[in-house]
């Protein structure tokens, strides 16, 4: 081997070079030799290798083999042979220079760790992509477990290219680090809150990839679509994007409507105001007149009768309605209420259906609708809501009350036109 290394050397020294001159000619020959070995073995084993995944990925009935080949696993594992070339033939090289040979050995075993960081992304990305393909994993933070652990492998290895570079045995300036680990701290605060941040909202489920969340103080109100050790991002139904920190999640207080998907109904609550004054017990007649209403006609036919009976049994004086028991127009409007929601093709009979009064207020009396529709989709939903008010609303004349809202411009014009 010695002989080789000098060949050119012996060469240009017989032919009256001078020996600096021959010995950085002689370097510089074997050094483009030594690339251009390197060149041809790379590209050789990255084409040999490639070709084999290839074709193993076509034969193979899983992903995993296309996602190595779509994040460059292949890749990067075929530059290991002409590195370890590079490491064996640099000393030869280099054997007039011994302290370049130092240098370029350093620079080669820097590039070492670099080029193992980027096999471990690479596979940790292929690892991510296809757990994302998986339905029991595909709505957890699987971004946030890989960031953490290149965060780690980084860090470890602009650790050991330092130790390299400065001749200090790895687990002694790891041991110098401690001085210096306040400031390491206070740099990657954010990256170790988002961490124990990524940890909690999985251990807890408290947010899955595809939930649809609203965070009032963010301005989100939309799907999760990213969980990542730093960042949530949430795409609001008008199809803008939201970051919210990780560690928001468990600091601050936001909404997950995952409940309401997950369960057989989304809930309808909302009130009716009534004006008080519309209020009043009915009589005979207004009850005759409301039978004809089919959804209540049994209900007053059973209620028109207990009451009779109580009234007669007790001998009440009815000269006065507010005597004894009675109907009132709001109680049978409820009872409709009731039984209409009862009979909508769109409600949920399986869950909770009620009409119910709430305290009065200066806009008059609330009557609240609570029930849950069928259907969750958000227009559905939305469609059924105003149909079951829509209809309500209508069927408030035929009980002789109003539905409460403030005047207006127009109210006032017209009761000026009737005192003029």
């Amino acid at each position: 081997m010695t002989n080789y290394k000098h060949l050119i050397y012996d060469y240009l020294v017989s032919h009256s070079v001078t020996e600096v001159v021959a010995k950085y000619l002689n370097m510089l020959a074997l050094l483009i030799v030594l690339i251009l070995v390197i060149a041809i073995v790379d590209f050789t084993i990255r084409k040999l290798i490639r070709s084999t995944f290839t074709q193993f990925a076509i034969k193979s009935k899983t992903n995993f083999d296309d996602l190595l080949i779509t994040n460059r696993v292949p890749r990067n594992i075929a530059h290991i042979i002409p590195l370890l070339i590079a490491l064996e033939f640099t000393p030869l090289v280099f054997a007039d220079f011994p302290n370049s040979d130092i240098v370029i050995e350093k620079v080669l075993q820097v590039f070492a760790l670099i080029l193992t960081l980027w096999i471990v992304r690479s596979l940790l990305n292929t690892l991510r992509d296809y757990f994302k393909t998986l339905p029991r994993l595909k709505d957890k933070p699987i971004d946030s477990y890989i960031q953490v652990f290149m965060i780690f492998a980084w860090v470890a290895g602009f650790l050991s290219a330092i130790a390299i570079i400065t001749n200090i045995p790895f687990m002694r300036f790891l041991t110098g680090m401690g001085a210096i680990s306040a400031v390491v701290i206070l740099v990657f605060k954010d990256t170790i809150l988002g961490f124990v941040a990524s940890i909690q909202v999985s251990i807890n489920d408290m947010v899955q990839i595809g939930d649809w969340i609203t965070f009032e103080k963010y301005g989100a109100d939309g799907d999760v679509i990213e969980i990542n050790l730093a960042t949530v991002k949430v795409q609001n139904f008008d199809k803008t994007i939201t970051t919210i920190p990780t560690y928001a999640l468990i600091s601050d207080s936001f909404k997950n409507w995952r409940g309401m998907t997950d369960s057989n109904g989304r809930r309808i609550k909302r009130a009716l105001y009534i004006k008080q004054n519309g209020i009043k017990y009915l009589t005979e007649s207004d009850v005759e007149k409301l039978k004809k209403i089919q959804l209540i006609t049994s209900y007053l036919n059973n209620r028109q009768n207990d009451i009779k009976s109580y009234n007669t049994e007790n001998t009440i004086d009815k000269t006065i309605l507010i005597n004894g028991r009675n109907l009132t127009n709001i109680g049978v409007f409820r009872k409709y209420i009731d039984s209409y929601l009862k009979n909508h093709s769109a409600i949920n009979k399986d869950m909770m259906i009620m009409a119910r009064q709430l305290a009065p207020t200066t806009q008059g009396i609330p009557l609240e609708i609570y029930a849950f529709s069928s259907d969750k989709r958000w227009e559905n939903y939305e469609y059924i809501v105003s149909d079951i008010f829509d209809h309500l609303l209508a069927s408030l004349p035929y009980f002789e009350l109003e539905v409460f809202e403030l005047p207006s411009h127009s109210s006032f014009s017209k009761k000026n036109k009737l005192i003029n």
